[in-house]
């Protein structure tokens, strides 16, 4: 009685409420802030300027990828169109035809393209931001939504440059930017991020990153930090601290304290949680596959993948139809398996798994998963 009584404060300490009643509510918020909340990102510009493979980049794709949006020199998006994020189905990043197309004209844009249904606005241009855009901005201004401006294909400006004599890198960047902004002197607080889509752990990716994690409500802001690629360190950092604070919200929950009355957390852990919560890591420190086959081929690195020696990882990267019937598995068959992934922990105690042996558990995953990560990113020369 007095270890499961200790388990109970400690759970409720961890949450920083003050009653069990309490602590539950914001452990069930919690996970569904960091699982079930939806985020739609409009993207909009001109024909050529680079949005659809903005948003392929966003969602880990290359442009001949399966499910990629389609990219051309003609006009390719007839009307609003929504894309998934491949492992985030609740952010969808939508492609919106360019302002003054043919069926959308400048006057009528926003309520042709339900301006209510978005959380903010990217607005793209791989030359100087044109009249349309820069009053397609005012609007969205005057309707207190987000914007941002994006000047992409920064990486063929520089290759255009670099055979002048005396080049140099950040002269030619600080004269784009200086041309972006002067061009929209006339926006106010008009913000402009130089991007290229083809390498996002270049230019100004993360600086978008970071000012849209503090423009974004809380909630929001775990449904953008879960989706974007990992380009950097700093973003990879961002996305551990995340996930170390909710954490003690699945393990709350995975213990089984937020349906059972005191005493009660020494009982069957709800493996689904344990499974989704690393799935959810895995995906989002770009562990997968695919990601990893990705950022091999960008910086010339096939060798990457062999760095990953962890049991978690390797776990989690077999079949996938096989971790989806783990999920729906209930009781000691998936806790074990878990468990047998992490060093130090036995399955024999799998069934009964208290709040803190979940903390503890997610915390040596967590850690384990964020290390892998961050061995690869040293390899790839993201620092």
């Amino acid at each position: 009685m007095a270890s499961q009584n200790a388990d109970i404060n400690e759970a409720i300490l961890a949450s920083g409420e003050s009653t069990l009643e309490r602590a539950t509510a914001r452990a069930q918020e919690q996970t569904n802030e960091l699982f079930n909340i939806s985020l739609n990102i409009a993207v909009t510009g001109e024909t050529g300027s680079g949005k659809s493979t903005f948003i392929n980049a966003i969602r880990g794709l290359s442009d001949d990828d399966e499910g990629a949006a389609e990219t051309g020199v003609t006009e390719t998006t007839k009307e609003p169109t929504p894309y998934k994020h491949p492992t985030m189905p609740r952010v969808v990043l939508w492609d919106l035809p360019g302002i003054g197309s043919a069926n959308f004209k400048a006057k009528t844009y926003l309520k042709d393209v339900k301006i209510d249904n978005y959380d903010f606005f990217i607005i793209i241009s791989s030359e100087r931001f044109r009249e349309n855009d820069k009053m397609l901005a005012k609007e969205i201004q005057k309707r207190k939504k987000l914007f941002y401006f994006i000047r992409s294909k920064i990486d063929n400006d520089i290759r255009a440059e670099e055979g002048r004599r005396n080049f140099n890198r950040e002269e030619t960047l600080s004269k784009i930017r200086r041309y972006c902004e002067e061009n929209l002197k006339e926006i106010q607080n008009a913000r402009v991020f130089l991007i290229s889509s083809k390498n996002l752990s270049e230019y100004d990716f993360e600086a978008l990153v970071f000012t849209l994690m503090s423009d974004l409500p809380e909630q929001k802001q775990k449904a953008l930090l879960q989706s974007v690629p990992v380009s950097s360190l700093a973003i990879l950092e961002k996305k551990v601290k995340m996930f170390e604070k909710a954490a003690w919200a699945a393990a709350f929950l995975s213990g089984g304290i937020a349906v059972v009355p005191v005493p009660g957390l020494s009982l069957a852990c709800d493996a689904s949680i344990l499974v989704t919560f690393f799935t959810s890591c895995y995906h989002a420190f770009g562990l997968d596959d695919k990601s990893l086959d990705r950022l091999a081929e960008q910086v010339n690195k096939p060798h990457l993948k062999s760095l990953i020696k962890s049991p978690l990882v390797l776990g989690l990267a077999s079949d996938s139809a096989m971790r989806l019937q783990m999920s729906a598995l209930a009781g000691q068959s998936v806790v074990e398996y878990l468990c047998s992934l992490v060093p130090g922990v036995g399955s024999a105690a799998a069934s009964l798994m208290s709040f803190g042996f979940t903390y503890y558990l997610l915390q040596k995953g967590l850690k384990e998963l964020a290390d892998t990560t961050r061995a690869v990113l040293r390899e790839a020369g993201l620092q």
